[in-house]
Formats: structure tokens, C-alpha cells, sequence
């Protein structure tokens, strides 16, 4: 009887969140040099509520409330990294994580380097991130492009229960510093089935959700629902998209989305974070370097404006749309090279 509960408990489908808070709870359970610390995170259970029950389950030991010092947070989990412990930081907001610039970027991201491989520094700074909760300025950031630019940190975005559940395990175990971006817009938004198994998934690999011979869509985070829906909607049009997630954005997995560009030959990568030096940039420019012989048209870019994220009203005009991700794949099907002019001109 006790296994069947076990059984039921480990199928019942959960939010974003609460697989982010089962796969803490595994890691804290299992592994003894795992350590959560944040503002609020112990005896509140966090802003979202991702570490609830964590403190109750496990002390004060090993999920720690911190002041309101995002510098402190960062730079105690340099220190505690390097000495044996995996922590997991939290920022409340990806909005709020600047302060600790200095010690994520100079120190966690550059200690394997700097020590000539003597010390790894595995930690995992955990951020909710981007917009579509109508908050107020600095809580609905999407910098993600700025991290990525970062040599020696990882940047890994989850889409859905099942991949926040199976890659934060593989960022807690990464031997190297991993700043692992929640998009909050879908904490809630839907639920599925996730096994409290311990498996995690790879990092560095993207994901393929959907196949399709005609168009290429690439997204991350928030913007793969609406991504979905778009390429459900073209295929009512008899347009077959493939949706590819990268999940991991630094180190990018350019591979699989150059074996889809092998078929579909047009590509529109979408994000919410503003246009300019936005990832889909770094994408675009790959692929024109290592594939430019596919292509059938420019890569098209759906994606938010150059602007601070827009409060409440606004927001969702900002955000990209079905709508707007439909234009942006119709741009790139309609696309056709200008006919050569008499003579070769």
C-alpha cells in the first residue's frame, strides 16, 4: 500500500514550481554539500514559494534565510563553493541580481580558470525571471544575452515541469557555476507528470518539441507556449513547424538547430527579452556562419522592443504574441531571393 501512495505521489502532475521545489528537496536529501540560501527562502518558503517546506524538512543548517544583500549572496556562494559545499543562491527577482555582478562574473565564472583547474566553483544561482505578472519595474527582467556573454557560466532556461525538475538537478551537479533562470510567467500555468526519480537531463542539449520539414521556430522559457500555439496554427495552414528549445543558451547547442535548418531551411527564433544584442542576434549570426548555405531567407526575429519592460497595461503589447510570431514565420515563407538581372547584373 505504501508503494502504491509513493507511486500515485510521484506521477501527480505539478506546476513549474513545485518541480523546482521537488528537485531541491531531492538533492538536499541525497546529497550532504548541498546548501539553499536566499531572502525569505527558509521560514516564508521564497517569494514564489519555491523552497516552501524546505526549512521545516531539512534545518536551518541547510536552507538559510540571508539579509537583503544580493552582493553577500553571491560572494558566500563563491566561498562555500570552493570549499567542498554545491550551494544554490537564490535572487528573488533577476532584476535584483546586479549587485552580485562582480563576484558571479569575476569570480564564480573565472575560478576554474584563474586556479588553472585546481577548484571548481558548482554553484547554481537560481533567478525568476522575465515578464507577464504585471509587476512593477526591475521584476520583469530578461538580460539572459548578458550572462550568456559570460565565459565560464552556464545560462540554462527552463519551458516546462519536467525540464525545470530534470535540469536544475544537473546544474546543482554541474562542477561549474549555472545561472538558472525561472520564468515566472509560467510557474502556474500548467502541470504535468514528473517522477521524483532523480534523473536529470543533459545540459548543453537543446530539445525538439515538436518536428517539421517546413520552418524552424526557436524559443526558450515563457515564449515556448505561445511559440507552440503558433506552429499549431500553421499547421491548420498546412506549414509544418519544428520547435526547437535550446534550454541551455550558453553553451548554445547550434548543432541541433543546424540538422532542422537541414530540412526546413528558414528559421525565426523568438524571445521576450528587448531586440538589440538579444540572443536571437547570437543565433542569427551562427547560423548564417556555420550555415548560410541552407538558408532560403533571413532568419527572422520575434522579439520584445528596446525599451524597459512596459508596466501592467503595456505588458502584454511588449511580450510577443501568436499574432506576432505568425507574421514573423510568414516572413520567412514568403521570402524569395530577387531574380537575377539580364546579363549576371
Amino acid at each position: 500500500m505504501a508503494d502504491d501512495k509513493q507511486k500515485a505521489a510521484e506521477t501527480q502532475p505539478i506546476t513549474l514550481v513545485e518541480a523546482v521545489t521537488q528537485a531541491l528537496s531531492y538533492e538536499l536529501e541525497n546529497n550532504p554539500e548541498v546548501v539553499v540560501f536566499g531572502q525569505d527562502i527558509g521560514a516564508n518558503g521564497g517569494v514564489f514559494r519555491a523552497t516552501d517546506g524546505l526549512q521545516q524538512r531539512f534545518g536551518t543548517d541547510r536552507v538559510l534565510d540571508t539579509p537583503l544583500a544580493e552582493t553577500m549572496i553571491a560572494g558566500i556562494a563563491v566561498g562555500m563553493a570552493t570549499q567542498g559545499l554545491r550551494p544554490v543562491a537564490e535572487f528573488q527577482f533577476m532584476g535584483f541580481i546586479y549587485p552580485g555582478l562582480d563576484h558571479i562574473l569575476s569570480h564564480a565564472a573565472r575560478m576554474r580558470n584563474r586556479t588553472r583547474g585546481r577548484l571548481g566553483c558548482p554553484i547554481v544561482y537560481r533567478a525568476p525571471y522575465g515578464g507577464g505578472i504585471h509587476a512593477p519595474e526591475h521584476h520583469s527582467e530578461s538580460t539572459e544575452a548578458m550572462f550568456a556573454h559570460i565565459p565560464g557560466l552556464r545560462v540554462v532556461v527552463p519551458s516546462s515541469p519536467a525540464r525545470a525538475y530534470g535540469l536544475l538537478l544537473a546544474a546543482i551537479r554541474d562542477p561549474d557555476p549555472v545561472l538558472f533562470l525561472e520564468p515566472k510567467r509560467i510557474y502556474r500555468a500548467a502541470k504535468q507528470p514528473v517522477p521524483d526519480n532523480g534523473e536529470a537531463l543533459p545540459l548543453d542539449s537543446a530539445f525538439v518539441l515538436r518536428e517539421g520539414s517546413d520552418l524552424t521556430l526557436i524559443a526558450w522559457g515563457a515564449s515556448v507556449k505561445e511559440t507552440l500555439a503558433a506552429a499549431e496554427q500553421l499547421s491548420r495552414q498546412g506549414i509544418e513547424a519544428e520547435v526547437i528549445d535550446p534550454a541551455t543558451l550558453k553553451p548554445l547547442d547550434i548543432h541541433s538547430v543546424i540538422d532542422s535548418l537541414e530540412k526546413t531551411r528558414r528559421c525565426v527564433v523568438v524571445h521576450e527579452a528587448a531586440r538589440f544584442g538579444g540572443l536571437g542576434a547570437e543565433i542569427a549570426a551562427q547560423i548564417q556562419e556555420y550555415a548560410f548555405d541552407l538558408l532560403d531567407a533571413p532568419v527572422q526575429r520575434v522579439t520584445g522592443y528596446d525599451t524597459v519592460m512596459p508596466y501592467y497595461q503595456l505588458e502584454n503589447t511588449y511580450l510577443p504574441d501568436v499574432e506576432r510570431i505568425l507574421a514573423g514565420a510568414h516572413a520567412a515563407l514568403d521570402y524569395s531571393r530577387k531574380p537575377e538581372r539580364e546579363g549576371g547584373r
